[in-house]
């Protein structure tokens, strides 16, 4: 059973909010909810929903799905290493957002050729494909 740490998620949301340099009141803003709200949420006060973590996880360009996994609503331990993985390249100054989105799109192509997609089967019929070499995944393009 996934455990609510409001607490943690709280602490994550300030210094990401710090680090992206906005205030309180920019953040609240930026994310459509009221800045007494969003104090609450970082002094692990109020629990937020699913749609506000998104709207906030936008306003500082992050993934929400780390959001979910520090509030409790996604197992921490499920796919840890993709979460992490989006959330380091959706934070990454150096690209701009066209950039983010082609990489995800190909990160996320990359899983599923590997059977990692999203609670999908490796493949259509559940088998593996394109595990030996990768001329599988060219004849099952087509």
């Amino acid at each position: 059973m996934a455990s609510l740490n409001v607490g943690n998620l709280g602490e994550y949301l300030r210094e990401q909010r710090r680090h992206a340099q906005l205030s309180l009141r920019q953040l609240a803003e930026a994310a459509g909810v009221s800045n007494p709200y969003l104090s609450q949420i970082e002094r692990g006060l109020r629990k937020p929903s699913a749609e506000v973590l998104q709207q906030v996880a936008k306003a500082l360009r992050i993934s929400a799905e780390t959001l979910y996994v520090r509030a409790g609503i996604l197992d921490a331990e499920r796919d840890r290493d993709e979460v992490e993985t989006r959330a380091v390249i959706l934070a990454d100054p150096s690209l701009n957002e066209r950039q983010k989105q082609v990489l995800l799109q190909i990160y996320e192509s990359f899983r599923k050729e590997n059977g990692f997609g999203a609670g999908e089967p490796t493949g259509e019929d559940g088998t593996e494909q394109g595990t030996d070499d990768d001329a599988g995944s060219r004849r099952t393009a087509g």
